[in-house]
């Protein structure tokens, strides 16, 4: 019980946040209103992204960012406050940032000069020190200014990923585009099938196996004959791993949403390579033994809070063969993006929590989320952001409204480049109304009464990309073959309840459910196959 309220405090404290953001006053501050401001001067070598004070005295609600037009203004709520090293508005009890007027100045290093002043190979710290190349942007300090770190974004990173080659960058291993929107293989739109890839992140349990057994009863075919498939980002602590053996056995893809999907932003974009290692690496350790999936099928990640960890987290990808991250965010534009390769630049602006995206080359495809428009009206409505998750769709209060959001983005799709369309959620949004949970069945079951639309797994579009087939000769296209129509029993039908505990969690008792054996501990961050330490 204390876990539902702690989930429903989070939700609450998540929703009211996102909707008082979304709320903010903005009007123009111009210099009959505060003429001591120089806006030039404060201006200058600004991100225009960035908001900051012009006072640390008042109520800490007020802060601006730059514009062609001079600065904007924003309000946060009532109640709130705004912290300025996260860049958004928060409840004031948790802002501990309120004096100070702006994110800490970082000295950058001189990477554009018209004149080389260093020699090749070499480049300039913000001091004029001059270092190798290949040290920039390590995580390690190597300039006496420490400037070589402070400038490793998508676009800065001195050792970056180049910008997309198609020559180099061919099927099936490697796929780009300028700007993301190609369709692979140069089909016509019209002979492209219209993927849609339903995902569900966090714990499997009770809370939620009669939605998906509802969503996925086993009657719903796609054209090809075969059952509809969803993809399970699944977190470790309350999961019921027999439920997630069977939801394997019957073709849904099992991915790895972390283990212990700590509540603390900072751990997640600022994580070292051990810690995803033990996050990702662990948690995949601990299904494939609990579940008894032994077939190597995991390998995808999503990060917890869409929090992307840069670099370290696409190395540890690399290295444990983890073959897709699906955490990255795409901008609402007027043409989706289809998922792409990381060997080459992604073909999209760093979007999301904490503008961490990988700015290295790295073996691994990213399944991008395209945001969704959440415009009730989109004829008539003013332009809103785009939500990544369905339940971050905060506007959305009613079946009527889901439906509408469903099919709108669905044509937005189907009638430009047929991207696939990821329909993102939380279990617990959908159980909130049961109209929502009606419309969605409703709109699946809309869907298969066309002959272009499949309801897919994320290795399945990447499948499919890899070996891009037309419409007309997808019944037998083998790759969506497997697992096609799954008849059978669960692997047990009494699991065990192992009440486990372990050092790394004192004072929990914790059931494991599992058809397999009972560990000897709670499996955990440091002992995931729970074969190691005794609780005392």
């Amino acid at each position: 019980m204390a876990r539902v309220k702690k989930l429903s405090a989070f939700l609450v404290l998540s929703l009211a946040i996102f909707y008082v953001s979304a709320e903010v006053r903005v009007k123009r501050q111009d210099e009959d209103e505060n003429p001591e401001v120089n806006v030039e001067e404060l201006c200058q070598d600004r991100p225009g992204d960035e908001y900051f004070r012009l006072s640390a005295e008042g109520d800490c609600r007020d802060v601006v960012r730059c514009t062609r037009a001079g600065l904007k203004q924003i309000t946060c709520p009532s109640g709130l406050a705004f912290d300025i090293e996260k860049q958004t508005c928060d409840w004031k009890a948790k802002v501990d940032n309120c004096d100070k007027k702006e994110k800490p100045r970082k000295v950058l290093p001189i990477l554009k000069t018209d004149e080389p002043i260093c020699p090749e190979g070499k480049l300039s710290c913000g001091n004029g020190e001059c270092i190798e190349k290949e040290l920039f942007c390590n995580d390690k300090p190597d300039c006496k200014d420490e400037s070589d770190e402070n400038a490793c974004t998508v676009d800065l990173d001195p050792n970056r990923a180049p910008d997309c080659d198609p020559t180099q960058c061919v099927l099936p291993d490697c796929f780009c585009s300028a700007d993301g929107t190609r369709i692979p293989g140069n089909i016509e739109p019209s002979q492209v099938p219209q993927m849609i890839t339903i995902t569900f992140n966090g714990a499997v349990n009770v809370d939620n196996i009669d939605l998906y057994e509802d969503i996925f009863n086993g009657q719903r075919q796609n054209p090809n004959g075969c059952q509809i498939r969803g993809t399970f980002f699944v977190s470790h602590k309350y999961t019921n791993y027999s439920a997630v053996q069977d939801l394997h056995r019957r073709g849904h893809e099992i991915s790895v949403f972390s283990l212990t999907h700590k509540d603390d932003p900072k751990y997640w974009t600022q994580g070292s390579y051990d810690d995803w290692l033990a996050e990702m690496a662990g948690a995949r350790l601990i299904i494939e033994r609990f579940a008894n999936i032994t077939d190597g099928s995991i390998i995808g990640v999503r990060a917890p809070y869409l929090r992307v960890g840069g670099n370290k987290q696409f190395e540890m990808m690399a290295d444990q063969f983890f073959v897709y991250d699906a955490s990255i965010t795409a901008s609402l534009g007027r043409v989706p993006i289809w998922p792409y390769t990381l060997y080459f630049r992604m073909p999209h602006k760093c979007n999301g929590n904490a503008h961490n995206c990988p700015s290295r080359s790295h073996p691994v495809w990213e399944m991008v989320m395209n945001e969704l428009d959440r415009r009730d009206d989109p004829t008539f409505d003013e332009s809103l952001p785009g939500c990544h998750m369905v339940d971050s769709c905060s506007n959305i209060q009613s079946g009527e409204q889901f439906g509408r959001l469903l099919r709108h983005n669905f044509n937005r799709h189907y009638n430009s480049n047929r991207a696939p369309l990821g329909l993102h959620f939380h279990a617990s949004w959908l159980k909130s109304k049961k109209e929502y949970r009606e419309e969605l069945i409703k709109f699946i079951e809309e869907m298969l009464g066309r002959n272009d639309v499949f309801f897919v797994t994320m290795l399945q579009v990447i499948q499919w990309m890899q070996n891009p087939t037309e419409l007309n000769s997808l019944r037998d296209f083998q790759e969506w073959k497997e697992k096609c129509d799954v008849k059978g029993q669960p692997y047990c039908s009494l699991p065990n309840a192992c009440p486990l505990n372990t050092r790394e969690l004192p004072g929990e008792t914790l059931r494991l459910f599992t058809c397999m054996e009972c560990p000897d501990t709670y499996p955990w961050l440091l002992n995931p196959t729970g074969d190691g330490f005794v609780a005392k």
